[in-house]
Parts: structure tokens; C-alpha cells; sequence
């Protein structure tokens, strides 16, 4: 059960890129809040500022040319934005860990994944490199790694795709975090090994009793392995609900038109796959009202002067930022 103050609050986040044609707003006004042991999805084509979202959060936005221009972070209370990098260095690791959408280049290649291990331990934990080695390989085993004895001093290059992720995930709960963000994390994985790697995230998340961010364009990826899931488009949140409302009742006709592009048989026919018509609009020359809007099967002409706000629709606590909800 989620406790009663969130474990992460995001609020009113502005995250801003220095580029040749101007500052362009790749997180515009984000707010939302994970609870202890929770698990939430974030969905969004790419580009939409949700990898963004994430290295905000871990305090990774590359300065030069990005900046957090406004907004509060908050990890159980306590406000990451504008904490000094030595103390940001604990909170990665010990409170807040992420597994990269490429293990491949995560991974250091002229180290065994033992090593990378061990100093990620070592470097969060008073224990020897014995006592850390022995810890690498149970949290190994723990992620299915069969052999993990011999596989601890294995290279990256030596692992299969689905190993070398579950190394990263290994890595990542190693030591026990509050929160941990798993950005893409089925990326050019076969189907069999996606759902494997999904199934040992939840897994995990119940054995650790970690909260967990997962950030994916793919619907299909959350159905299962979130309770609630935000839609995020151009730098906003334009829906969010849990799982089981936003399925079986999308209310932004976004969201509307991504489950509609999910493939499947329909009524045994070979049938065109739907499609969102348009283009995502240049974040350096937005709309003045809903950045959907020369997309949306619904506009009406108040549509293109106001943006809407993330009200409530439909039941429970779902929200929509459109005038004109399904």
C-alpha cells in the first residue's frame, strides 16, 4: 500500500536546452508524485522530454547547454534541486538508481562487470572487496544469471543483450534503493527476452520493496508493470490514471490514438494499423494553445487559443489536459 507522503514529489519542473535557434523547453511545468513500493509508467513518443525527466531527477542534465530553470525535486522530503554534486553523488546509488535504455554503453567494456560491481558497492557501502564480491554474485543470481560464480568476471562483450541487462539491474539494486528508474529498459530485445526483463523488474520491485519509474513509448511494456501511468507529449503531462482506467477508457484522444496503434488481429483481418496524423510541433515554435492540436481528430477553434489544463475525468483520479475529453 502507498504511504501517505509520496517518496519522490516533482513539481512545477522546467528543464531548458541552450540550442542555435533558442532555448528550447524540453520539460515544461512537469508535477507528479511516486509513493513508497509504487510502480508508474511514463509513456510518450520520442522526444518528449521522458529520459529528460529522469536525468533531472538523478541531477545528470548536462550543464552546459541544460539547466532545471524551475521547479522542486523531492526524495523523501528533502529537495534535489540545487543540492551540491557530493551530496547528489550519495542519493545516486543509496536512494535513486537508474538502468540505461543500452546496457552495451553503460557498461564500461575493458572492465569485468565483477569489478563495475564491486565498485559500485564499495563506493555506497563500508564493506571490503570480498564481502562486495560476494554480494555482486548473489545479486546475479538473484536476476537469473545462471553460473553467476564464473559469470562475475565475464565482460560485457561476452554477456547476451538480456544478460547484459540484467547486470544493469543487478547493478542497480545492489544497494537496496528507495527508487529506482528504469529508462527503456527493453530496447533491441527480443520479445521473449523483453518479457523475461520485465517480469524479473517486478519481481524485484517485490522482493526489494523498491518504488519504480519505468519510461517507455512502448504502451504494451506498462499494461502489466504499472499501477498508474502518465502520458507525457511535448514536454507535458497531458493524461494520467491508473493502469486499468487508462486500457479500458483513454480520455486525451493522444492517448486514444497510441492504443489504437498498438498491433493486433482485428476480427482475423489483415487491416491498415491506424496512425496519429501530423508531426510532433518544434518545441522552438509551439502553438499558442494545445500542442495537440493540428493533430487531434476533436480540435475545436478554443482549442487553438488556451491550453488546457490537467483536469479530472472520467472516475477515481484520472486527469486529461484537453477540452474535449473522450
Amino acid at each position: 500500500m502507498a504511504s501517505a507522503a509520496p517518496l519522490l514529489s516533482v513539481e512545477n519542473l522546467v528543464v531548458e536546452f541552450a540550442t542555435e535557434g533558442g532555448v528550447v523547453r524540453a520539460v515544461d511545468g512537469l508535477s507528479f508524485e511516486i509513493h513508497a513500493r509504487d510502480a508508474i509508467g511514463i509513456v510518450g513518443e520520442s522526444g518528449c522530454g521522458k529520459s529528460v525527466t529522469a536525468l533531472a531527477i538523478l541531477g545528470l542534465i548536462p550543464s552546459p547547454p541544460g539547466r532545471i530553470a524551475s521547479g522542486s525535486i523531492k526524495l523523501n522530503g528533502k529537495e534535489l534541486v540545487g543540492l551540491p554534486e557530493p551530496e547528489l553523488r550519495r542519493v545516486r546509488g543509496n536512494d535513486v538508481t537508474m538502468i540505461f535504455q543500452e546496457p552495451m554503453t553503460a557498461l564500461n567494456p575493458v572492465f569485468s562487470i565483477g569489478n563495475q560491481m564491486i565498485e559500485v558497492l564499495r563506493r555506497h557501502k563500508a564493506i571490503s572487496r570480498r564481502e562486495a564480491r560476494s554480494v555482486a554474485i548473489d545479486m546475479l543470481r538473484a536476476v537469473g544469471i545462471p553460473g553467476a560464480e564464473k559469470r562475475i568476471d565475464d565482460y560485457p562483450h561476452e554477456l547476451s543483450g538480456g544478460m547484459r541487462q540484467r547486470v544493469m539491474i543487478a547493478m542497480a539494486l545492489s544497494c537496496n534503493p528507495k527508487l529506482l528508474i528504469a529508462d527503456e529498459p527493453t530496447t533491441a530485445l527480443d520479445v521473449t527476452t523483453q518479457a523475461q526483463v520485465l517480469e524479473e523488474i517486478s519481481r524485484l520491485q517485490e522482493e526489494f520493496q523498491t518504488a519504480v519509474m519505468l519510461i517507455t513509448h512502448d504502451l504494451g511494456v506498462v499494461a502489466e508493470t504499472c499501477r498508474r501511468i502518465l502520458v507525457m507529449y511535448c514536454g507535458q503531462i497531458i493524461e494520467t490514471a491508473d493502469a486499468e482506467e487508462l486500457f479500458g477508457r483513454p480520455h486525451h484522444p493522444y492517448t486514444a490514438g497510441l492504443l489504437e496503434a498498438i498491433p493486433r488481429i482485428r476480427d482475423k483481418k489483415l487491416e491498415r494499423l491506424p496512425i496519429i496524423r501530423g508531426v510532433v510541433p518544434d518545441l522552438l515554435d509551439l502553438p499558442p494553445g494545445c500542442r495537440f492540436a493540428d493533430r487531434c481528430p476533436k480540435v475545436q477553434p478554443d482549442c487553438w487559443e488556451e491550453v488546457p489544463a490537467l483536469s479530472p475525468v472520467g472516475h477515481g483520479d484520472a486527469r486529461a489536459a484537453c477540452f474535449y475529453p473522450n
